[in-house]
């Protein structure tokens, strides 16, 4: 971004506008295209050998332009003219280059071109041609406010011919733009109101939210919920559903996913996060004995003081019973959770004995066993 070999192109263009300088105009588009498509080609190599190939938040970041980097792109070349037109040395062109940022947005491009994602590569394109034309029309604009000299067209319909381009070059830019802030904006508040109906409306003392997942797009809005524990009536759930309006979420598709069977379909992983979650944000004592379905740890003292026994690391033993009801049918499954930490890390061979043996102590095949 420091280096910035392209701030000087765009504003090389914005400057021969601005001073009808035609030749100066083809020389900056000519040295801009030249620098665009190697510094591509070169981001295009390099995502395509390096072995680094996940989308951090630097390069998404780049892939969904929207007004706010118009008026960014538009403010950065402002001030990059206004310095560029002082005698004396200051800090601002470093700040502008980093703050318009022409070349993160072509690496973007190379990278969606080196994994072959079409959304990453237009967007960032998008996001170029956005800093690009403003810092040109910034730069424009500054010239003409220092009324620098320019020459003069023998024939004025060229020179209106030119202010006509840029007025269209303008809005077709900023529309875009303007559209995918819109969708930006309304996705955050969706995405809000969605995460507040959940956190308020499902609290129930038998059942809980395991996975949640907010989809939007332009044509629908949904939310998908994973639950377990005690089944919710159809008159609950239709209530929920009756209650999206309040929380400004009309015609959101609310569907609701319970009765998993769990030998093949639950991932323990995800009860073993719902529960510490619920112990942590509820601050639960161990020995607090709740109700059948309660996903809340019940301590067995007897057990615990047998598994010191066997390993004196353990710090804390819980379990108990989760109801799990079939897709397919009426039929219910009871999986009975045990979670223990210990002050060591049990490898896979311990943990597995441990499960046994648990196993064997209760009883039961269907034992489960979460080791924090």
């Amino acid at each position: 971004m420091l280096i910035s070999p392209i701030m000087g192109p765009v504003m090389g263009i914005g400057l021969g506008v601005g001073i009808n300088d035609l030749e100066l105009v083809k020389r900056g588009a000519k040295n801009l295209l030249v620098a665009t498509i190697i510094s591509v080609i070169t981001s295009t190599i390099y995502f395509s050998i390096t072995p680094l190939h996940e989308a951090q938040s630097e390069l998404l970041a780049r892939t969904s332009p929207s007004i706010w980097d118009v008026f960014i792109a538009f403010f950065g070349g402002l001030a990059g003219m206004v310095a560029a037109s002082r005698t004396e040395k200051n800090n601002v062109i470093p700040g502008v280059a980093i703050a318009t940022a022409l070349m993160p947005p072509l690496c973007t491009a190379g990278y969606g071109l080196a994994i072959g994602n079409w959304y990453f590569f237009l967007g960032a394109i998008y996001l170029y041609f956005i800093n690009s034309v403003f810092i040109a029309i910034a730069t424009y604009l500054i010239t003409r406010y220092l009324k620098l000299s320019k020459k003069h067209f023998d024939n004025t319909e060229i020179q209106k011919k030119v202010s006509r381009y840029i007025i269209i070059i303008v809005i077709v830019t900023i529309i875009p733009s303007i559209f995918m802030a819109y969708r930006i904006v309304d996705k955050s508040i969706f995405e809000t109101n969605a995460r507040k109906f959940v956190e308020e409306q499902f609290v129930y003392k038998n059942t809980q939210v395991i996975t949640k997942t907010y989809n939007y797009s332009s044509s629908k809005k949904s939310i998908d919920l994973l639950l377990i524990g005690e089944e919710l009536s159809k008159k609950t759930t239709d209530t929920l559903r009756a209650n999206l309006t309040k929380y400004k979420l009309k015609g959101v598709k609310l569907n609701i996913l319970q009765g998993l069977n769990a030998r093949q379909q639950l991932d323990l992983s995800q009860i073993k996060a719902s529960i510490l979650e619920d112990v942590y944000s509820k601050q639960a004592r161990a020995d607090t004995v709740k109700g059948k379905n309660s996903l809340e740890m019940v301590t067995d003292t007897q057990v615990l003081s047998e598994i010191k026994t066997l390993y004196p690391q353990v710090r804390s033993f819980g379990l108990n019973n989760i109801v799990i009801r079939r897709v397919d049918t009426t039929l219910a499954d009871t999986l009975k959770v045990a979670m223990a930490q210990f002050g060591n890390r049990m490898n896979k061979t311990e943990t597995e004995r441990l499960q046994n043996w648990l196993r064997t102590r209760y009883k039961t095949t269907s034992l489960k066993l979460v080791i924090n």
